[in-house]
């Protein structure tokens, strides 16, 4: 979207007043150019924040281009996303890079949504677990307890993200059950059930109720449907009480 189709969807959104519980959030993650206008547009909104898309993974330096996890902080951002599927597929970032993202972030007081999940060729060999668990212990379980019950983990089944397959409610509670016995394992069960894992599997305005219905899914990685107002307003308020 352009700068101004992006601050109508976000006035429309929030011209709806959802009031959100203590321990409830909405994240609207843009990219750079509308993170002041995103962030400004929310102040007023309690438990409402703008995200960052993504930053570098250089601390500084001469890296023209690329935005850093400082400067995200110095404009008052306080969440970033880190790994989503398409930043791993398309710029080629690997577990060993998101870790120092994920670093820097926490150095800078942003709490990371880190993105981790399995294409349709892992699915297919069903070696999906093993996979993902690559991905937390490459890139989150060098972090002390206290540190990574700060993070936030959104779990991207890449396989049934505009494919025209389907994940089931079932198979999205299997896998959130599963990351979080993985934590549970390396942290204890007191740290894992304080993360919350958010699933990122096409969630539409039809499904959102069911899914967060689920003991281990704690809210969504909203996709095509955050574009709809109407749409986003409704997944916002399928979020659990």
């Amino acid at each position: 979207m352009t700068f101004q189709q992006g601050e109508k969807l976000l006035d429309d959104i929030l011209r709806a007043k959802i009031v959100l519980g203590k321990d409830q959030m909405a994240l609207f993650a843009v990219p750079y150019p509308y993170l002041l206008m995103t962030r400004s547009e929310v102040a007023d909104d309690t438990n409402y924040y703008a995200a960052a898309q993504n930053c570098s993974d250089k601390k500084s330096g001469a890296y023209t281009g690329e935005v850093s996890a400082e400067m995200l902080r110095s404009i008052g951002i306080v969440f970033c996303v880190i790994g989503h599927s398409e930043r791993r597929e398309y710029f080629n970032e690997t577990n060993a890079m998101l870790a120092e993202k994920v670093n820097l972030c926490l150095s800078n007081h942003i709490t990371p949504v880190f993105c981790c999940g399995e294409p349709l060729t892992i699915r297919e060999a069903g070696t999906q677990n093993s996979h993902v668990e690559q991905q937390l212990k490459e890139s989150l379980f060098h972090l002390p307890a206290d540190k990574v019950k700060d993070i936030v983990i959104a779990y991207e089944p890449i396989w049934a993200i505009g494919t025209g397959k389907t994940a089931t409610t079932e198979q999205a509670q299997e896998m959130h059950a599963y990351l979080r016995e993985v934590l549970a394992k390396q942290y204890g069960k007191g740290v894992a059930d304080q993360i919350s894992i958010l699933y990122g599997g096409s969630v539409k305005a039809g499904n959102a109720k069911e899914l967060f219905s689920c003991p281990d899914v704690d809210g969504g990685l909203v996709g095509g449907a955050s574009l709809i107002a109407d749409d986003f307003i409704t997944i916002i308020k399928a979020l659990k009480g």
